[in-house]
């Protein structure tokens, strides 16, 4: 199980990421690359470097023959999928075990059952934590029941798709009126992005934070977590900021989260790093297990500002048989992080992407509280290809308030051109009195108290 060079099944910030402890641990890296990435800031870091397909994902980078002939030649000892693409891919998993390599990753099995959404509330149930009032799987062209369904579970509600993740194939629906024509929207869209068009329907909490347990498990049976986050402000259910540990949150809240992603870690065996994300009822007090993320997340970064972890090298010292489990009591909160993720995106046109090439790309310098995580330099182009984040920015400070003025001075040394950005809209929202006081719900963008056409474009 000794493990010499990591092939990485993707691209950009996270592949960078992955390299940066691989490098730390001597450890050798093979990059794959579409046919727009050759240029890639992740190809020019890795130790070697293989062409997979155009620049298409589905020719490339969720090419599962196209990754795996690769991996086949590369002479890597074991695959890291970082995020995306086929990280939370059962049988993408399975084969490459087959192979002969070894995944760094949850067992397929995990991967597969917290992947259908409404088995792992059921999972999460028989491990004892909350979950929402929800439906049965509806396929598509199964309309019959689906007006009981939607009574059964109230309104608001939220189709979700069963094999979705990320925020990807979610509707919010407010009325009956509208749930037929929601439904038939997200099975569309999930057949398109997971190759499965079920869905179910999930109760919506209006007065919600998003909060969530990183966890990390040995595989048997035992595991710690390292704290909790929040990841309240979101467009269109896709994260822009995250914080940890998760603010003015109770503490005995807070510690029974904490206890019930600990419980689900024990309940599936877990292994290697994860995410257990719950809604937290604002008003009744009450938390709801939403889902668990079977892979590496964007906002792992402030976990590991908070605790000084390198869970990428955790994870591949698990893979390895070279990990030495740390105790619960061992890990704690050095003070408060924030997450901005920067985008090429418009915030007054409902985020529309923002393609194009990066004339001027300048970031502040990293120090012990600034982190900044890219997969893009000087140059480089923004493509309409792939997600359109730039980079991550990730600040410490001692205390919430510093974190946030730290974050506001190094966005303020940020010089992007050639592509509009968030930036402006991140300064807004830092500004915010509902976000540095009231905190945030997972409604505040689109709420009445907040109106991100206001920021414009950067």
């Amino acid at each position: 199980m000794s493990i010499a060079k990591v092939f990485i099944a993707n691209r950009g910030e996270i592949a960078c990421r992955i390299i940066r402890s691989c490098r730390a641990m001597n450890l050798k890296t093979v990059a794959v690359y579409s046919e727009a990435d050759a240029d890639a800031l992740h190809v020019a870091e890795a130790s070697h470097s293989l062409e997979i397909g155009p620049a298409q994902v589905a020719g490339s980078y969720l090419n599962q023959d196209a990754v795996l002939a690769a991996l086949r030649v590369s002479g890597a000892d074991a695959l890291h999928p970082g995020y995306g693409f086929l990280a939370e891919n059962a049988r993408f998993a399975e084969a490459v075990e087959r192979m002969g390599r070894t995944w760094i990753g949850p067992r397929p099995k995990t991967i597969e059952d917290m992947g259908d959404k409404e088995r792992a509330r059921d999972i999460a149930e028989s491990a004892g934590i909350p979950v929402l009032p929800g439906s049965a799987r509806l396929s598509p062209g199964d309309t019959a029941a689906l007006a009981a369904a939607g009574e059964s579970v109230g309104y608001p509600l939220l189709v979700k798709a069963a094999a979705g993740g990320g925020g990807i194939g979610m509707r919010l629906v407010e009325r009956a009126q509208d749930l037929q024509t929601q439904v038939e929207t997200t099975q569309n869209l999930a057949k398109r992005s997971f190759g499965d068009g079920t869905v179910y329907l999930e109760r919506f909490i209006s007065a919600a934070r998003h909060i969530e347990v990183q966890v990390f498990g040995f595989g048997d049976g035992k595991g710690v977590h390292y704290l909790d986050r929040d990841c309240s402000v979101q467009r269109r259910f896709q994260k822009i900021i995250e914080e940890a540990p998760a603010p003015e949150l109770p503490a005995e809240i807070r510690g029974a989260i904490c206890a019930a992603a600990m419980a689900l870690v024990r309940h599936v065996n877990y292994r290697g790093a994860g995410t257990v994300e719950f809604i937290y009822d604002r008003e009744s007090g009450a938390f709801y297990f939403l889902e668990m993320n079977t892979r590496i997340q964007v906002e792992h970064a402030v976990s590991e500002m908070i605790t000084g972890a390198d869970l990428v090298a955790a994870q591949i010292a698990l893979a390895s048989g070279n990990f030495a489990p740390p105790e619960q009591n061992e890990i704690s909160a050095s003070g408060h992080a924030i997450e901005c993720r920067l985008y090429a995106e418009r915030p007054e046109k409902n985020f529309l992407p923002s393609p194009g090439e990066l004339t001027r790309f300048d970031l502040p310098r990293e120090d012990g509280n600034l982190r900044i995580d890219t997969g893009l330099r000087n140059g480089d182009r923004i493509t309409p290809y792939y997600d359109p984040m730039i980079a991550k920015v990730i600040t410490r400070g001692k205390t919430r308030g510093d974190a946030i003025e730290r974050m506001l001075g190094a966005l303020g040394e940020v010089g992007i051109e050639g592509v509009s950005t968030n930036l402006a809209f991140l300064r807004q929202v830092l500004r915010d009195r509902v976000f540095r006081e009231d905190l945030a719900t997972t409604r505040y963008v689109e709420g009445e108290s907040y109106k991100p056409e206001k920021a414009g474009a950067a």
